[in-house]
């Protein structure tokens, strides 16, 4: 009875065996890959255009909502929409990035293996949130950035 029982259960145990390696297999390949950019669009960054940022998350000095108007790849205006964005402004103005810059802030993040290093596209293939973890427990070294309002211009 025992071989008989063996034998019969053989193929339930290879179908569960199949079954989990589908499922390990599945899990591993859904995984956030932080320096993958495969499913990423291929947009690319006009040299002139306004959009809206809103930095937060961390210590650090760029935090606020701005409105930002970019010529020639430079930041030529940057309105400050609340109290800490106008003191970037006026004590910082170099630190308010195109969205270029936010994109290379990215590159490097996953170069150097943050713990997370993701972004999310627009249907138009534009950033309109981009969000960074350096290391998986420090306290206030993250970064999110939502990119609103974007409109390239003439």
């Amino acid at each position: 009875m025992i071989a008989t029982t063996a034998v019969r259960n053989r193929p339930r145990t290879l179908r569960a065996a199949a079954v989990l390696g589908a499922l390990l297999w599945t899990t591993s390949a859904c995984g956030k890959d932080s320096s993958a950019k495969a499913s990423e669009p291929d947009w690319q960054e006009p040299s002139s255009y306004t959009y809206t940022l809103t930095s937060s998350e961390g210590e650090r000095a760029l935090i606020g909502t701005f409105d930002i108007t970019v010529r020639d790849a430079k930041v030529v205006k940057a309105v400050g929409l609340d109290e800490s964005a106008r003191r970037v402004v006026k004590q910082l103005p170099d630190q308010v990035p195109t969205i270029g810059d936010l994109l290379d802030e990215l590159a490097q993040a996953r170069e150097d293996g943050a713990h997370q290093a993701e972004v999310e596209h627009a249907g138009a293939g534009h950033p309109v949130r981009i969000w960074l973890d350096w290391e998986e427990n420090a306290i206030d070294d993250e970064a999110l950035y939502v990119i609103s309002d974007y409109e390239p211009l003439a």
